[in-house]
């Protein structure tokens, strides 16, 4: 495929900006034409916001008040309803970490699979290169390794040839995915594969369909041969049992105590405000190499870190968890301050940490308020958008 630029600028302001410019857009002109994947360039009717938001550059409130202030509640419910699935599908995974260490150890073990058998790995590297001869899945593998994006239709195709007509494991699958997605997210990845193979809504699968690829391609890819035709959701373990939301340290800091701001890879806007904050020194962890067992697309470490520099120019970079102690020795914190780190590789290596002083993590209002309402499915977390879009995006 031919090269396209980089569509996504690494900037506070080119999110702003980006939310700006498409928040007029986000009523009936979204209803109509977001399913229509138009190709690398021309994503036009989707927002293509969720790099920024999978950086909390923005979050939901940030851009449901946009929405809400260019067009009411009803008319852009489409939009809003894609907005908070992501907030859903972080809660329901807050609450069933089990998940994430279950596909971890799913991946490790398919790691081996990969190296040892031969057939499993030549079908897999021609998935990922896109060279199976299915011409818009190969298609869609390049434009994903080019641009770090891939449109939300072509995504759900991607995932069902990718599983029944490929026969690969999900797992890597949604691995190739998190390595390669600017917005690649443990929680809205790994739930958004499960959901395609039948696992998240047990028994029911999604089934890519020719003519449903025609039609929203706008006839770019016609008349796609030897798609499967009869899906059967995978095979599932039980569901986890429903944890509570993880209990936070509260904040006992002194008014004169030294205080170092921690930044990661999960949210680079930390919440401070509240607690009248003023760090001596701020620090960037980036978890994104631990998400895989495999290496990480250039251009997301690239944009992530570039992000990281824009926000918060100042902060020093540490290359591993075990680098904290240090960085707080050397700026002789009392304190470390930082963003809550959501289910994923991040928590775990900041959880394993050897710390010389305590380490606070701070969430987002919205977060705790709307992630234990994700109980069940999202239709019944649904009912409760409202009174969230009163709480945090009407005031």
């Amino acid at each position: 495929m031919n090269k396209t630029p980089f569509p996504f600028p690494p900037s506070a302001a080119a999110a702003h900006s980006r939310l700006a410019d498409f928040a007029p857009n986000a009523g009936l002109q979204y209803a109509r034409k977001r399913n229509y994947d138009l190709g690398a360039g021309a994503h036009s009717h989707v927002s293509c916001l969720s790099p920024y938001l999978r950086m909390k550059v923005l979050d939901e409130a940030d851009v449901s008040r946009a929405i809400l202030a260019n067009t009411d509640a009803q008319e852009a419910e489409k939009f809003l309803m894609e907005v908070w699935w992501r907030t859903y599908w972080k809660g329901w995974m807050e609450q069933r970490p089990a998940v994430w260490t279950s596909t971890r150890d799913d991946l490790t073990r398919l790691h081996n699979e990969v190296q040892t058998q031969s057939g499993l790995r030549q079908r897999w590297e021609a998935a990922c290169l896109g060279q199976t001869g299915i011409d818009p899945f190969d298609h869609w593998a390049q434009e994903l390794a080019a641009t770090g994006y891939l449109h939300n239709h072509a995504r759900m195709w991607f995932a069902s040839i990718w599983i029944f007509t490929l026969g690969l494991p999900w797992q890597l699958g949604a691995d190739f995915f998190l390595r390669n997605l600017l917005d690649g997210d443990v929680a809205v990845n790994t739930l958004s594969w499960r959901w395609v193979a039948g696992i998240q809504t047990q028994g029911k699968a999604y089934r890519a369909d020719p003519d449903n690829i025609e039609k929203f391609t706008n006839g770019r890819f016609v008349g796609v041969g030897g798609l499967a035709e009869n899906v059967v959701p995978l095979p599932a373990h039980p569901t986890p049992e429903r944890q509570t939301l993880r209990a936070l340290a509260p904040y006992d800091a002194k008014p004169d105590d030294r205080i170092g701001l921690l930044l990661h890879s999960d949210d680079l806007i930390a919440p401070l405000a509240e607690q009248g904050i003023i760090p001596v020194s701020t620090a960037y962890l980036d978890g994104t190499a631990g998400q895989s067992p495999w290496h990480m697309s250039p251009i997301v470490q690239q944009f992530r870190t570039a992000l990281m520099h824009d926000v918060a120019p100042d902060a020093q970079i540490l290359g591993s968890a075990g680098a904290l102690a240090d960085w707080a020795t050397e700026h002789q914190l009392d304190h470390i301050v930082t963003p809550y780190a959501p289910v994923g590789s991040l928590r775990g290596a900041l959880a394993n940490a050897r710390l010389p002083v305590p380490i606070f993590e701070v969430r987002r209002r919205i977060d705790s308020t709307a992630w234990p309402l994700a109980r069940a499915g999202f239709f019944k977390f649904r009912r409760h958008i409202p009174d969230l879009l009163d709480q945090f995006a009407r005031t």
